[in-house]
């Protein structure tokens, strides 16, 4: 059965337009928590690439360089730092990986690049596929709906949701038994930002095997089995805050859900989301917890706090609208740090809630794989070389349609120069003719057959030039 819309309440709304070449309908939504918390109406881009994004803490160039230079050593010798220093990997991970190099960071410490290089060719030949009708339908419905007001997938149709699409029907090939949740969106969202579709796929995979098995099925057992030792955690953090929540009947899922499964990028303010996802990847799911708990305690943590929310509704409004001074990128991380969660506690609950399910429930449905707590673990339970962890160089993608540049028309002129040259050598020394199998054909590719460039400026330029550092 197809799941379009998830119990706990994402609000996507149940929109039957399809995502075509002819489609119409507006491609910015109205909430801002879909939006990277931005303000409708503002033009200016900010510099993670939201039309109208809050201003964020700075970074002094200086640090920054520093930090850079040694993500890069670190990432060069990767094997050697997760098994000797991983405390110090840690580390640097709370403090913010560097923006020009979160993407590959995140790939490496998700374990999606061994994933990657063990499955080489695997991601192409799931591209080439067309996908289950019922899956692309959804996915098709809800491309507009991620992030709308980022540039990357502001146009209808552009590159980005593409994309989008490509990775997301991808992976209802790669795990049919699962196909697609609306909540894997914004996740892929999130990846692409960051890094190229063939990556961002498996760093998906990752997340949806590795660090939240099961929380993508159907029935939402595993995120239900979370939201009751997110309480039972919360009870040892703040006895005022799940005393309240038990008082209003709140269930956790109606809190926790789009939290968790989005990893908090539909509530945070970007430059939280970014640091979250920094230390989430690194760390596991327990960050997702911390990060929980923060919140739960900094706003119903105390009677003072609890005046104005005597009932439930109050208390969900509370919830919806948290104080942005307790999302603050500074103030979140450094709660999420001094907070002690470890992951034998989280799975001490884990036990003791999976025993509650089965006497109430029975047996759980969905037979998930045991989580890996953080990049550590996945990296010791994926065997795996160092020629699997080898940095490919930096790649720049030209497009094949753009007109020649003066550095095109040069090579042109070498080409023809070095032709000339090997038509005088074959006159001086004739041979049998041979047939070059790779000479270019005079038709366009067929490659390229099927692809619509939309005339936007988010959409593909002339000359593209990408690079993935």
């Amino acid at each position: 059965m197809a799941r379009t819309e998830l119990s706990n309440g994402l609000n996507l709304r149940d929109n039957p337009e399809k995502l075509t070449e002819n489609g119409t309908g507006s491609s910015h939504g109205l909430d801002p928590e879909v939006n990277g918390n931005v303000v409708p109406g503002e033009t200016q881009v900010d510099k993670y690439g939201f039309t109208g994004g809050a201003h964020a803490e700075e970074v002094p160039t200086e640090v920054l360089r520093q930090r850079e230079a040694k993500w890069l050593e670190m990432l060069n010798s990767w094997d050697k730092w997760m098994a000797k220093r991983h405390k110090k990997v840690k580390e640097r991970c709370q403090k913010g990986i560097p923006p020009s190099l979160r993407g590959r960071a995140w790939l490496y410490l998700s374990g999606g690049k061994v994933k990657r290089e063990l499955n080489q060719g695997k991601f192409q030949k799931l591209d080439e596929e067309q996908g289950d009708p019922k899956w692309v339908d959804i996915i098709e419905r809800d491309l507009h709906r991620q992030f709308p007001f980022h540039e990357m997938f502001a146009a209808r149709g552009g590159h980005g949701q593409q994309d989008l699409f490509r990775v997301l029907k991808a992976y209802t090939l790669y795990r049919p038994d699962e196909g697609y949740c609306q909540a894997q969106a914004p996740v892929a969202a999130v990846l692409l930002m960051h890094m190229p579709a063939e990556d961002a796929f498996w760093v998906l995979v990752q997340i949806c095997e590795k660090y939240l098995p099961g929380y993508y099925s159907a029935g939402l057992e595993a995120i239900q089995l979370d939201g009751e030792i997110l309480y039972a955690l919360l009870q040892q953090v703040s006895s005022v805050a799940y005393r309240h929540l038990k008082k209003q009947k709140l269930e956790p899922t109606l809190c926790m859900t789009e939290w968790f499964m989005c990893i908090f990028s539909r509530t945070l303010p970007w430059a939280s989301v970014l640091r979250v996802w920094d230390m989430f990847l690194c760390e596991g799911v327990k960050i997702l917890f911390k990060v929980g708990l923060v919140l739960l305690k900094c706003t119903l943590g105390s009677q003072q706090k609890l005046k104005d929310c005597q009932g439930l509704y109050e208390t969900m409004e509370l919830l919806r609208a948290i104080n942005p001074e307790y999302m603050q990128e500074s103030f979140l991380v450094h709660e999420i740090i001094e907070l002690t969660i470890s992951e034998t506690k989280i799975e001490k609950e884990h036990n003791a809630q999976l025993r509650r399910w089965k006497e109430s429930h029975g047996d759980l449905h969905c037979k998930s794989p045991p989580r890996m707590h953080g990049a550590k673990a996945i990296m010791t339970s994926e065997p795996h070389s160092k020629q699997h962890l080898k940095q490919r160089p930096a790649i720049t993608v030209e497009s094949p349609l753009a007109p020649k540049t003066d550095v095109n028309e040069e090579n042109a002129a070498t080409r023809s120069r070095k032709t000339k040259d090997e038509d005088e050598m074959k006159t001086a020394f004739p041979s049998q003719e041979l047939i070059n199998p790779y000479a270019p054909s005079s038709d366009p590719s067929p490659l390229f057959e099927h692809i619509t460039l939309k005339g936007s400026k988010e959409s593909l330029s002339s000359v593209e030039q990408d690079t993935y550092l």
